[in-house]
């Protein structure tokens, strides 16, 4: 009877431990990033608070909000929509004009496994300050729709700082150091990038000032990084060559229409 119990048991646990391997094989795997722990920013040391109740930072926040939900189903809109989507192949695609040629993993590898684990960094510099400041996303104070369509999902996340925000400006500001000569294009289309979070409704505008601050303080440490400084010394070289084939040249009336698009900020007075 207990060598009956024994094996059952047995077979049970070891059921168990295969199945925990299985979740643990199928759980998605951050990407590495460049910095450890100890290099990474606490962006929740180093912003200001969240703006809080009764302040005029807060009521900035909700005004901007109201506002600007007028602009659904504009262009403006729809670019919103196309900044959500993350990743080297989506952010390749969202900075190609702006850096003047098409910019892609497969004919510029080096630079979008920068930003894969540039993308990382900053997701963990951000949800530290997001743990700390606990802002909710302006769709759960006032009543408005949003770009998306999975508000329930997004409504259990936090707002301050955007974390789309943060890996859009340290991805901009990481595309100017490889070409400094784009760098006025690239760094209005990381502010327009931002700014698709509050088009889209999902953030507060408070929010994507804070991703500003932690985006640039997120790539001040990554460029104390001596494997980041030496992928950079690649990619630049990988992003000089690409420029120079004409095959790779964006669309120009695409691109026109575009820094028209995001050459001032949608909801500014």
């Amino acid at each position: 009877m207990r060598a009956g119990l024994f094996i059952v048991s047995a077979l049970l646990l070891g059921s168990a431990g295969i199945a925990a391997a299985q979740q643990a094989a199928q759980a998605p795997q951050r990407t590495r990033g460049y910095l450890t722990a100890e290099t990474t920013p606490d962006a929740a040391k180093i912003l200001p608070p969240a703006p809080t109740l009764g302040t005029e930072r807060y009521e900035t926040d909700r005004a901007i909000f109201k506002a600007s939900r007028s602009l659904k189903d504009t262009p403006r809109w729809k670019l919103a929509q196309e900044d959500n989507a993350l990743g080297a192949d989506a952010l390749g695609k969202s900075f190609s004009c702006a850096l003047g040629a098409k910019l892609t993993p497969q004919n510029a590898p080096v630079t979008a496994a920068i930003m894969r684990r540039l993308q990382s960094d900053a997701g963990v510099s951000q949800q530290r300050a997001k743990d700390v400041f606990q802002r909710k996303r302006p769709f759960l104070i006032d009543a408005g729709e949003i770009c998306l369509a999975d508000k329930d999902r997004i409504a259990q996340s936090l707002d301050y700082p955007s974390g789309h925000g943060t890996i859009g400006w340290a991805v901009s500001l990481m595309l100017a150091q490889l070409a400094p000569d784009r760098a006025e294009a690239l760094m209005t289309r990381g502010r327009a990038f931002g700014e698709s979070r509050v088009v889209c409704g999902v953030h507060n505008a408070s929010a994507i000032e804070g991703a500003r601050t932690t985006g640039s303080v997120v790539m001040a440490a990554l460029n104390g990084s001596a494997e980041f400084r030496s992928d950079m010394d690649k990619a630049r070289a990988e992003v000089a060559a690409l420029r120079a084939d004409p095959a790779n040249a964006a669309d120009a009336a695409a691109c026109r229409a575009e820094m028209e698009l995001i050459s001032r900020t949608p909801y500014a007075n």
